[in-house]
């Protein structure tokens, strides 16, 4: 493993190296501070019981290397601070003078040759600004880990003076730290856009939408994010759906999901059932939703894509002082209708929204649905204007929590229909998840293949595709742990399985639901004995000892594990697999099954002739016939070679028959296919008959050149009848 200090010093930018973190001075002050602990036993078990103010003590060393170490580790904090602000700076004054230039050109004919040129060398102008706020954010994520890193050092050599905890916070409140700099997103993307010249499609109207599209979910690491966001802003801007509630490039989504006790939305979801559904209210901004804020009814049914059928998702608005009214059937269709009317929507669209509207709150009365799951994250949203044919939309800081408080009044019971924010929310009704996630929303024509741009970034090694991946199925599954009957494929992926341990209850912790929320809070605090690491005591049920999945690996790690060795076609790498659970049909174990079977009737076939021949053998070895005994010691060789090659092709046959169904049972999107079997059997059988063949040639020989072989005879010629004599 390569050393962090090492790590920096490759990573870092040549022209910035003053400007980072001193990694090795600090460490040379914990290793002084190290030995300064180790041999101070005053203060320990040798320290006084007793003092008097009137005994002169010895002088003691004020600046000891523990308070160097403090005084240069906020030195190097202030120097990080200081440098980031100044480049920060820079490059907005760098975008203010290019979007000047920018607007000079904009409305400049394109077939200007000229201020085409002028567009390209913006273009490239941007491009480079873009690149340096890469740099930026990847100068402050590698300081960042260099203090996490130095801290972690310091509690491991002076375990008598911790820090980390405390410093930590302080860390986390810098300005350089907390700052939000996506606004020089937004600005980049607006250059590029108006250089582009794209063309922003307007709004549809409608009081219900409707959206027929293919999505793909990936995830992003959070370092890779910023990387990302400028591939895709290279090519489509940034779409600000309402600028009173965006926050840079992003804005804060709501969506509080619907289900009943026994889990009936979230299997169906689960186990992709045609027409499973999905029902949540959904607000944006970060303001909690009341009165006459509108919040979005949403409902999400699956359909079979593989019948030519699409996804679809139906929404209408309501404002909040409605929902509770709505839920619990209070609020009547014909009060809604009579509204849209008094907006001037048009009778097709008063029941086109009434027909949903109607649905919906039946769905939510007879299957007793109620708010269980809320997710909550900052989206950015990418596409042109409000054409959907491609779009993108990147959610991080991404969070699931309970919707109904442990220990206290649910939803239902005290008029809610989300979360009361007063209550304090206790660590295993909350889970974070440690990825961005990516959704390319597609709305092609069939036959048609996605930009150039978004396939390269498909294949680009920066985002990870996780097949069907839910924030609803995550959130459920992690926090009603006692609930869910079967969990998706990614919950013990190891990049995630952290995130999930942080919501399991205590190892002597009762029951969570047994305890009230501050009950379990008091608990909590319990302070631990020294040297224990708190997550270490901390698991989650659905969690086994080591994690079977990796998705987030790089290309290069796939390709070793994939490979096998050349003499052993069923090994299998240690550590988790990286390949995607896929549908398991039972057509695929029927086809393994003929496979077996198919061996089995070549192996029988080769046996039966080798069985006879050894019967024919040992018939030979009772007779005195010449011929029989000339060919007796070759038969039995010839049986001798194929009948064990028959029982070892049933052996081997056994062999990737049980193999095969059991890769086919973990649902793994790898190669189950044989590739080095029938070549080896092939290779046998070939062998045994060219042995054969060779033995006959030179049994063949020995009778000839021994004179024992004598061809034989020529059937002798038939006399030909007398000739007929004719009477006269």
């Amino acid at each position: 493993m390569v050393k962090f200090g090492n790590y920096l010093e490759t990573n870092q930018r040549p022209e910035w190296k003053p400007y980072y973190i001193n990694y090795k001075a600090l460490k040379d002050l914990i290793k002084l501070g190290a030995q300064e602990a180790a041999t101070e036993s005053v203060g320990q078990d040798g320290s006084p019981r007793e003092t008097s103010l009137s005994v002169v003590r010895a002088f003691r060393k004020q600046d000891s290397a523990e308070e160097r170490f403090f005084k240069r580790l906020e030195a190097e904090v202030s120097k990080v601070g200081a440098f980031t602000a100044e480049l920060v700076s820079s490059l907005r004054n760098k975008m203010s003078v290019l979007q000047a230039e920018v607007a000079k050109v904009v409305d400049k004919s394109r077939d200007d040759p000229e201020a085409e040129k002028q567009r390209q060398a913006l273009l490239e102008e941007a491009k480079k600004y873009a690149d340096e706020f890469l740099a930026l954010e990847k100068y402050v994520n590698l300081n960042y880990m260099g203090f996490h890193k130095i801290l972690k050092k310091h509690d491991k050599n002076i375990p008598t003076a911790p820090c980390r905890q405390f410093y930590v916070a302080h860390l986390h409140n810098q300005p350089w730290v907390q700052g939000n700099y996506s606004d020089l997103m937004v600005q980049l993307s607006v250059l590029y856009s108006q250089v582009r010249g794209d063309q922003l499609a307007e709004a549809a109207g409608g009081s219900a939408q409707a959206f027929k599209r293919s999505t793909t979910k990936y995830w992003i690491k959070t370092d890779d994010v910023t990387a990302v966001k400028k591939i895709i802003i290279e090519n489509m801007p940034v779409f600000v759906f309402n600028p009173e509630n965006y926050t840079g490039d992003s804005q804060l989504v709501n969506s509080v999901y619907f289900d009943n006790e026994s889990l009936e939305l979230y299997h169906g979801r689960l186990d992709k059932k045609p027409g499973a559904l999905a029902i949540r209210i959904r607000w944006y901004g970060p303001n909690e939703p009341k009165g006459k804020s509108v919040c979005f009814i949403e409902r999400k049914t699956h359909r079979e894509s593989w019948k030519g059928e699409k996804s679809v998702k139906e929404r209408f608005t309501l404002p909040e002082e409605r929902i509770v009214p709505y839920i619990e059937g209070e609020y009547t269709v014909e009060e809604y209708a009579d509204g849209l009317r008094a907006k001037g929507k048009s009778e097709a669209e008063v029941e086109k929204a009434s027909i949903l509207f109607m649905e919906i709150q039946r769905t939510i009365e007879a299957k007793q649905l109620k708010p269980f799951v809320r997710t909550q994250y900052m989206r950015s949203a990418f596409q042109m204007g409000h054409d959907r044919t491609v779009s993108f939309t990147l959610d991080t800081n991404l969070i699931m929590l309970k919707e109904n408080p442990e220990g206290h009044p649910t939803c239902s019971l005290s008029g809610r229909w989300y979360r009361d924010p007063k209550l304090p929310i206790h660590r295993t009704e909350i889970t974070k998840f440690p990825h961005a996630v990516l959704e390319i929303k597609l709305a092609l024509p069939d036959g048609e293949a996605p930009p150039e741009w978004v396939q390269n970034m498909m294949s680009s090694g920066l985002i990870t595709e996780v097949h069907k991946m839910s924030k609803f199925i995550h959130g459920t599954a992690v926090l009603f742990p006692e609930l869910v009957q079967a969990v998706p494929y990614w919950i013990d992926d190891e990049s995630i399985r952290e995130s999930i341990k942080q919501s399991g209850p205590d190892p002597n912790e009762i029951s969570s639901s047994a305890l009230d929320a501050n009950a379990a809070e008091r608990h909590s605090r319990k302070p631990r004995r020294r040297g224990l690491d708190p997550a270490a005591t901390v698991n989650h049920p659905l969690l086994g000892e080591a994690p079977t999945l990796a998705l987030m690996q790089g290309s290069g790690q796939d390709k070793e594990y994939m490979e096998t060795p050349w003499w052993n076609p069923f090994y299998r790498h240690d550590g988790p697999r990286t390949s995607i659970p896929q549908r398991l049909e039972p057509k695929t174990f029927l086809a393994s099954e003929r496979t077996f079977l198919s061996w089995l009737h070549m192996a029988i076939t080769l046996s039966s002739i080798a069985a006879a021949l050894l019967a024919f053998a040992s018939t030979a070895k009772k007779t005195t016939d010449p011929m029989h005994a000339l060919s007796k010691n070759l038969v039995e060789f010839i049986a001798l070679m194929l009948l064990p090659l028959g029982v070892f092709i049933v052996a081997y046959a056994l062999m990737v028959f049980l193999w095969r169904n059991s890769q086919i049972a973990l649902k793994q999107a790898s190669y189950i296919d044989d590739r080095r079997g029938p070549l080896l059997l092939a290779t046998l059988v070939v062998s045994a008959l060219s042995a054969i063949f060779v033995v006959s040639c030179m049994d063949l020989y020995d009778q000839i050149n021994s004179g024992q072989f004598t061809p034989s005879p020529a059937p002798p010629v038939p006399a030909s009848p007398p000739a007929m004599e004719f009477m006269h």
